[in-house]
């Protein structure tokens, strides 16, 4: 298994609004969007103008199967946001997830130098929480019913891995490396 990964083209965005509008990836989301090619070639151009996120595509063996993301990168604090989702369910496992999340530590310390990384987590995904924990994370807080998505609500679970934490630790971590691109 190989996972590398690159910016996302305009050839992905049908890929893209496909996933992250499939049941299995939106019950885990903040929101249930209605996506269309259109509306997906601004977000692209949007994201691409802005320099507070980073989106790659994440490739396994070649094959587009996700998308992983960081924000706040201009925040003077040097805490960042992240997120990501495996789109195509024949690629997904462990290995590629903890290789990307723990991938992603070592460019948010190492290259860009930041401080901290925060993510949250629908908290009724367990299996997401438990791979976060396992990677090193601390949950830092859980908010009862914080995002209300169809009528709804949801508890939601906020994790954190900051820098010093990760230095402590990585040692002991066994990961494949993946390479995040920061020539854009």
């Amino acid at each position: 298994m190989s996972v590398t990964l690159r910016k996302i083209q305009e050839e992905d965005l049908e890929d893209i609004m496909h996933w992250r509008m499939a049941p299995d990836i939106t019950k885990y989301m903040n929101t249930d969007p209605k996506l269309t090619l259109e509306g997906q070639k601004k977000w692209l151009s949007g994201i691409e103008a802005d320099s507070n996120v980073k989106y790659w595509i994440i490739l396994v063996d070649g094959a587009p199967a996700g998308v992983i993301n960081l924000t706040g990168l201009n925040r003077p604090d040097g805490d960042l946001g992240w997120a990501y989702y495996m789109g195509e369910k024949r690629l997904r496992s462990i290995q590629t997830a903890l290789a990307l999340e723990m991938s992603m530590y070592d460019y948010v310390f190492d290259v860009l130098k930041k401080h901290a990384v925060y993510g949250d987590v629908f908290s009724l995904n367990k299996g997401v929480i438990q791979l976060h924990k396992l990677c090193g994370c601390e949950i830092v807080e859980e908010k009862k019913n914080h995002i209300c998505k169809n009528g709804v609500y949801y508890d939601v679970t906020f994790l954190c891995m900051t820098a010093e934490r990760w230095n402590c630790i990585r040692t002991g971590k066994k990961y494949e490396k993946i390479q995040f691109n920061n020539s854009f």
